[in-house]
């Protein structure tokens, strides 16, 4: 039989077979659409689809993802072909439909918009392709997303902020890339919390597209305007932040940031605790993006039945005085930074996770080459982990929770 046609007759039979069970079943089976058979194969197309590509962040997920698809098994039975789109919208929904058409079996993506991609992917998902997002999400309720996104890093590092100014102070703002629902979700919950002290003055206010050079040009700018400035809310590229203050020779504030490797050796630096550095280290961990490609391979090979659709990925959590060096090439449970020059600066170092991705080394997050002697490991059976629903982040017609802003990794300093 014709390669192609025996692919359209599989897919039009699984089709078919997905409307009857609707028609037979109840409602409540089909609300989300039937996005994969549970019938193994040999072969698997996979697209690893990138909107905003460019910094470490963006690299070291990308490269998770390829170094997993060379280990073994999956390096026998899955071909992985990479798609960047960069940040227009109309640019990824064109990449998503040559993938459909593709015949892909699935799609691993950090998309660009929570809600400009929906129709494509719905249309994706009823010819049986199978979507996850990582660390960026989508409201279409057939995808899948793997994110950190509602575990609160806008509020929690906003109150860490505002702890150490005792609730008063000149700050900037320095944002991620306009219109992505992760630097949505991450303001939101700042400004929740920074409106709340009158005290504090948001006197700067711009996007260092999770970018250090990018974050120190644009820092550097809000520098000359404001001088007096008391503190630096940042998201990715806050390493940038920090060589703007160092550049201008201005005096070192408290800052948060994300997990590059530069951010946390300043903070655990004496010389710059001494002239006014402190703050905490959180953020989005790279390794998402490998979470989220084991969970598609071990669906798509029928090895887990995923009950939810939105997932969330633990929240990093270190503050300045936990900041622990570690003696060789890889984090571990004992230690989160790497070494002054064993890395560049703004590597990221939320991307190790023994528990989820054992499989992974230094040269898988740097190179994209899988471990030597490695294997697949299966991931726990509590790897997907519920999060909350969020309104226009992960889920449209839906409410949030009562406590949306909850505060979960630090008081405010006026409840201490």
């Amino acid at each position: 039989m014709n390669r192609a046609f025996e692919f359209k007759a599989s897919r039009l039979h699984k089709k078919m077979m997905a409307l009857l069970a609707c028609v037979v079943a109840p409602l409540a089976l089909c609300a989300f659409p039937s996005a994969v058979s549970a019938t193994p194969k040999d072969h698997y197309v996979i697209y690893l689809s990138l909107s905003y590509s460019g910094n470490a962040w963006q690299s070291e997920a990308a490269n998770l993802v390829k170094a997993l698809a060379k280990t073994p098994p999956y390096d026998k039975m899955v071909e992985l072909r990479e798609v960047i789109s960069g940040t227009d919208v109309q640019a990824q929904i064109s990449a998503y439909e040559s993938m459909i058409a593709a015949g892909a079996d699935g799609v691993v993506s950090f998309p660009v918009s929570p809600t400009a991609l929906n129709r494509t992917i719905k249309r994706g998902c009823e010819k049986g392709v199978l979507f996850y997002m990582y660390d960026s999400t989508v409201t279409e309720p057939c995808a899948y997303n793997v994110s950190y996104i509602t575990a609160g890093f806008g509020e929690n590092t906003a109150q860490a902020l505002v702890n150490e100014l005792h609730g008063k102070g000149k700050i900037f703002l320095s944002r991620g890339v306009p219109g992505n629902s992760v630097d949505k979700r991450h303001y939101d919950g700042a400004m929740k919390v920074f409106k709340a002290y009158p005290g504090i003055q948001v006197v700067a206010e711009y996007y260092g597209y999770w970018d250090d050079r990018t974050t120190q040009q644009e820092t550097a700018k809000a520098l000359a305007a404001h001088p007096d400035v008391d503190g630096i809310w940042a998201q990715a590229g806050e390493n940038g932040a920090l060589k703007a203050l160092i550049a201008a020779n201005h005096k070192l504030v408290p800052m948060t940031g994300e997990n590059s490797n530069g951010f946390r050796l300043g903070l655990a630096n004496p010389e710059y605790k001494a002239k006014g550095l402190s703050g905490v280290s959180s953020g989005s961990p790279p390794a998402a993006a490998g979470l989220a490609f084991k969970m598609l391979m071990e669906q798509l090979q029928g090895k887990r039945e995923m009950k939810v659709h939105n997932i969330e990925y633990a929240l990093p959590w270190v503050p300045a005085d936990k900041v622990v060096v570690c003696k060789g090439d890889k984090v571990t449970s004992d230690c989160n930074a790497l070494a002054e020059g064993k890395v560049p600066d703004s590597f990221v170092t939320e991307v190790f996770n023994q528990v989820l991705l054992p499989e992974i080394s230094l040269q898988s997050a740097t190179d994209g080459i899988p471990t030597p002697g490695a294997s697949i490991q299966p991931l726990p059976e509590d790897a997907a982990r519920a999060a909350a629903n969020e309104p226009g982040i992960n889920c449209a017609k839906c409410d949030a929770p009562a406590n949306l802003y909850q505060l979960t990794k630090i008081e405010s300093f006026d409840a201490k």
